[in-house]
């Protein structure tokens, strides 16, 4: 629905992207008001007038109106609740496994390129799917969505080379992209600004769940019965996800008022012709322009490979292209008009700082424990220090969206969670230094429970700048942009960690009395596989894991930056009221 205030506040245009094929660009939203949906099948949402409705109905009729929103927005959202818990256990298989696919092919070496190859393609088609959702509707997408990754995953799981099974980790990577985004634009479409935060906390809950599952699954499943059913084995659930939002998820219809003769015009127009083909292309190779030397710098080829240096300036040249391009066309496949809001390129920022931050830790914490600990676990029981980080986020979520939704306040709660993300990461510096008991290893707490709080207010906080026909172009780019951040924060720490460990161990060595060569060996073997450590005597082992401990301090010191710029930024933020419309940026 759409309802203009103010001088037109009598007009009424109803205008909800889930349920119409178009978007209506040059409309006003009213995003916080309440809805009742008298045929789910038909996809038609009644709003409900908030001003007329003590009037002509009592309380407990106004209140059973509201119940019976809640259950068909509850109905609508957990359909696709069970993509949302595959496509997460997808993940964690994947990074459980990926050295098993690889080896059967002969191939370890390429083994990262089942993870790059995914998150290329997810980062590439993240966006399309915000604005292929305005022009075809949401069900569509949606459907679309789930299809290319149930399809990727039996390419995965019946390709016969390591080449198959990565273009079947691409078809999937294209899929996921828009699986959790799209829940989260149907959840806007659907809800009071209020309960956004709570609801997509739910959705989180059961994402991480998904994830804390997934590793261990896939593990046992490659042990039992072989990998390739890791893969094989999610194509039943999602064609029963495809087949409940086929059932349940609302058609799209829609009425124009017949004298918004802008919104006329663009009904008329086909759906084919409004797909900003040029525009999704330049930004798609911008994408992986950009990603590209991050994945394989230092990995695949030195960062001095002229391919770097390349592709970064290629960057430069379609950023200008497509800069170029979407200021002429008049339906972007990213509106320029989203980063005219100071709030809304914070918002990207700041989310993307605690990724950054929140990736970090959880690549130095198994490390951590692999290393210091004695006897050394084993990978398994490493990871499982993850658990609070991960526990801590889903709790985090839910309580921010309990808070917005009770007081309509989100700045405090950002500024609140990067502060006590921060006090996390500088706890790892100050006392993880070996010897870490049960109660210290829980201080990666923190960080978790922040990145949750942070991410449930900073979507409140971009919804309430965003025109609402932007609005899923722009949740579709912060998913993006959580996705670059994340390839960023990953590399970035590992690579200051292996830089301060070779140092550190080289010193160290050479005062031991071992000759250059010695040292060039030992710090190879020792950088190379944690293994080392266990065959190593007495004073090489203790040289190796105090320089781990050097370079996990700096890695979590890059944690704690990206979290302190974030806390800055937050500062600048502004509240706005969530008092039944949106606030014009």
């Amino acid at each position: 629905m759409v309802q203009r205030h103010g001088d037109e506040q009598s007009h009424v245009m109803e205008r909800e992207p889930l349920l119409s094929g178009t978007a209506q660009p040059d409309s006003d939203y009213h995003a916080c008001h309440s809805i009742s949906e008298e045929d789910t099948g038909n996809g038609v949402l009644k709003p409900v007038p908030e001003e007329d409705e003590e009037q002509s109905i009592g309380r407990g009729e106004t209140e059973s109106v509201k119940d019976n929103a809640h259950v068909n927005v509850l109905k609508i959202i957990s359909v696709m609740l069970l993509g949302i818990f595959v496509a997460q256990c997808d993940g964690s298989i994947l990074m459980a496994t990926h050295a098993i696919i690889a080896s059967e092919f002969n191939a370890l070496k390429d083994s990262s390129w089942l993870i790059i190859s995914f998150s290329l393609a997810g980062a590439a088609t993240q966006t399309l799917y915000g604005k292929l959702s305005d022009i075809y509707g949401r069900k569509r997408m949606v459907i679309i969505a789930y299809t290319m990754f149930m399809v990727g995953c039996a390419i995965v799981g019946v390709g016969q080379t390591m080449w198959q099974v990565v273009l079947g980790r691409i078809v999937s990577g294209a899929g996921a992209s828009g699986m959790s985004a799209l829940v989260s634009v149907l959840i806007t479409d659907l809800l009071p600004l209020r309960e956004v935060a709570q609801w997509r906390a739910y959705v989180n809950l059961v994402a991480t769940l998904g994830r804390s599952i997934g590793g261990p699954l896939g593990g046992w499943l490659a042990d039992v019965i072989g990998w390739r059913w890791s893969f094989l084995g999610q194509v039943p659930p999602i064609t029963l996800a495809i087949i409940l939002c086929s059932a349940y998820l609302p058609s799209h219809t829609s009425t124009v008022d017949e004298q918004d003769a802008a919104a006329t015009d663009l009904l008329k127009k086909s759906k084919f012709s409004r797909i900003d083909f040029k525009g999704a292309f330049l930004f798609a190779a911008l994408v992986l322009a950009v990603l590209l030397p991050i994945e394989l710098g230092g990995v695949s080829i030195p960062w001095s490979h002229p391919l770097i240096f390349t592709l970064l300036g290629a960057s430069a040249i379609l950023f200008a292209l497509f800069v170029a391009v979407e200021k002429r066309q008049a339906e972007p496949i990213l509106p320029l008009d989203i980063f005219h809001s100071k709030d809304a390129i914070l918002s990207f920022f700041i989310l993307g700082f605690q990724t950054a931050a929140q990736l970090g830790m959880m690549f130095s914490v198994p490390l951590y424990f692999q290393v210091t600990s004695n006897p050394r676990p084993s990978a398994t029981v490493a990871g499982a220090h993850l658990v609070p980080a991960v526990v801590g986020n889903a709790i985090g979520g839910i309580i921010s969206g309990s808070v917005i939704k009770r007081s309509g306040r989100y700045k405090s709660l950002v500024i609140w969670a990067v502060t006590c993300s921060s006090i996390g990461y500088l706890l790892l510096m100050l006392r993880w230094h070996g010897n870490t008991n049960w109660f210290e290893s829980l201080y990666i707490f923190p960080g978790g429970f922040g990145m949750g709080v942070a991410s449930s207010a900073l979507f409140i906080s971009l919804q309430m700048v965003i025109d609402p026909a932007h609005m899923a172009p722009a949740v579709s780019f912060m998913y993006l942009m959580q996705t670059v951040w994340m390839t960023i924060g990953l590399p970035a720490a590992n690579a200051i960690m292996q830089t301060v460990l070779r140092r550190k161990l080289g010193v160290r060595l050479l005062e031991l009395g071992y000759d250059s060569a010695e040292v060039a060996k030992i710090i190879s073997d020792a950088v190379s596989d944690v293994d080392f450590i266990d065959g190593a005597t007495e004073k090489v082992r203790n040289a190796v894991v105090k320089s781990y401990i050097d370079g996990l301090w700096w890695s979590h010191a890059f944690s704690f930056s990206c979290s302190i710029i974030a806390l800055v930024l937050a500062v600048f933020l502004k509240q706005r009221r969530l008092d039944g419309h949106k606030s014009k940026p």
